[in-house]
């Protein structure tokens, strides 16, 4: 009889509280526990309650470790089915729910809830210290850790330590050196499903944020953001050593390596240090002896995609960089640059023992 009421949409058992209606009166008993605030199952592990035993049951999980929902795709395992859904979209691509402002998809209807305050221009939970104004009272919890300088959460690997849990388990993958979010179409592996994401116009030629200078396009609207310096000549981030500018606050930061000689990210093979871990995971290539990305024309495999994008002109003959002096095309900007030299007569390298001068920065290795 519950079960005919389905289809026949009648919920015969109402809430005295709030008039919801539902379909049996057991339904109307669990949901009468928000208003009461009961609990009655609770978890012999952790204490925590819950108004129901099927709430029980999934909450043990983060107990017992078990995962019963598998992805497909990447293998990874999930304690609901409705999180393993929604975590199908990264590999899908999939954004069912759409701002209607900007058209900007989404995976959850949580997360176009925070982004349309984007648009309200509404952002209730303020910082007391420097009064930055934050959209979920979660941020502003992180950021309030910038003033307190407390990072709770601590790499066993290297020590390293961070405001938040998702950060340090993005960082742990530059030790197992796991990039669990792959590119259906080239194999290629990310640490983020938002990088995957970014990747994923690679292959779909979607730019969906365009400049209004100079026409190019972008993946993401921070990307548009800081290609504007380029045009209005804006570098708000700037070295107080040396004076170069950045575009970007993380640019700096890992420019100021070069000055303290800071190398976070080291190799746990040979100890060799880096300012960057995406530097870090390259170099672990030469222990593994992987080179992921392979040349469909000749089989030649690379270590980056960088590098294969550049192979890949010498089949295509492709040479994006032109001289304006004789109009001789390269595939590097290096080689142009080296290039150019035969018309300004510039030769960098100097002999300070004959003061000869050669253009090649090996050559001077040659003279004695």
């Amino acid at each position: 009889m519950a079960h005919q009421r389905v289809y026949t949409e009648e919920r015969p058992f109402t809430c005295s509280d709030c008039g919801k209606g539902f379909t049996c009166s057991s339904q109307l008993k669990v949901h009468q526990r928000v208003h009461s605030g009961e609990r009655p199952f609770t978890c012999s592990d952790c204490g925590k309650r819950f108004a129901c035993s099927s709430e029980l049951k999934v909450h043990q999980r983060v107990h017992t470790g078990e995962r019963p929902f598998t992805c497909s795709d990447c293998g990874k395992g999930f304690t609901q089915s409705s999180h393993l859904k929604v975590h199908q979209r990264v590999h899908t691509g999939e954004r069912p729910f759409t701002c209607s402002d900007c058209g900007k998809g989404f995976t959850q209807s949580s997360n176009l809830l925070v982004h349309m305050s984007v648009h309200a221009g509404e952002r209730p939970f303020t910082c007391s210290d420097c009064g930055k104004g934050f959209i979920q009272s979660s941020e502003l919890k992180v950021h309030q850790r910038a003033h307190t300088g407390e990072r709770p959460f601590t790499c066993s690997d290297c020590g390293k330590r961070f405001t938040c849990s998702s950060e340090l388990k993005v960082h742990q993958q530059v030790h197992t050196g796991e990039r669990p979010f792959t590119c259906s179409d080239c194999g290629k592996g990310f640490t983020r499903s938002s990088q995957l994401l970014v990747h994923r116009s690679v292959h779909t030629g979607e730019w969906p944020f365009t400049c209004s200078d100079c026409g190019k396009g972008f993946t993401r609207s921070s990307q548009l953001l800081v290609h504007r310096s380029v045009h209005t000549g804006e570098w708000p981030f700037t070295c107080s050593d040396c004076g170069k500018g950045f575009t970007q606050s993380s640019h700096l930061k890992v420019h100021q390596r070069v000055h303290t000689g800071e190398r976070p990210f080291t190799c746990s093979d040979c100890g060799k240090g880096f300012t960057q871990s995406s530097n870090l995971l390259v170099h672990m290539t030469v222990h593994t002896g992987e080179r992921p990305f392979t040349c469909s024309d000749c089989g030649r495999r690379f270590t980056r995609s960088s590098e294969l994008k550049v192979h890949q002109r010498v089949h295509i003959e492709q040479r994006p960089f032109t001289c304006s002096d004789c109009g001789k095309g390269f595939t590097q900007s290096y080689y142009l640059k080296v290039h150019q030299r035969v018309h300004t007569g510039e030769r960098l390298i100097t002999c300070s023992d004959f003061l000869k001068r050669f253009s090649q920065p090996h050559q001077p290795n040659v003279h004695h």
